[in-house]
């Protein structure tokens, strides 16, 4: 798989000069230029809001390069319109349900690291000493844990490091 090839420029007047694999990607209205402050809309142009992995080269007018890509995420669902009054979902729901937190922590990430937390149901990142801490609703693990699936797993995105914790 190739990914498109995004070139910025920065000129010296601040404007960014965009390409996409050699060809010309301008400005969403006429008249209009992308700037340092529209990076932002620009990416998210480019990637389709992030669903397309791209390379991305920015050129400054100093003749610094930089290079970095952007990962392509799964797009989230559309979340349905809150109703007045929630139906109960499965046979743990409760008519209000107050959430019930439980905290699993491990060490030895990088600082600042994306951390999955497995039975993936949330990501959390590494603090700036490498500890990672997740807080779990146990509302959304109901029905898990009473088939002793008791375990939830800590995995560093960059360091690889594995954390396997009981829940109490």
């Amino acid at each position: 798989m190739v990914l498109p090839h995004v070139v910025i420029t920065v000129t010296e007047t601040g404007a960014l000069e965009v390409t996409v694999d050699g060809a010309a990607f301008p400005a969403p209205a006429e008249g209009q230029v992308w700037t340092r402050g529209t990076l932002g809309a620009l990416l998210d142009a480019i990637t389709k809001d992030r669903t397309v992995a791209v390379r991305i080269e920015v050129r400054e007018s100093d003749g610094t390069v930089f290079t970095d890509l952007i990962h392509a995420r799964k797009p989230t669902p559309p979340q349905p319109a809150e109703t007045k009054q929630r139906k109960p979902r499965g046979k743990h729901s409760k008519s209000k349900q107050v959430p019930e937190l439980v905290e699993v922590t491990g060490e030895g990430f990088v600082p600042g690291e994306d951390i999955a937390v497995a039975l993936v149901l949330a990501h959390t990142n590494a603090t700036g000493t490498g500890h990672a801490r997740a807080l779990l609703d146990t509302s959304r693990l109901a029905g898990l844990l009473d088939d002793d699936a008791g375990e939830v797993v800590l995995l560093g995105r960059v360091s690889g490091t594995v954390q396997v914790r009981r829940l109490p």
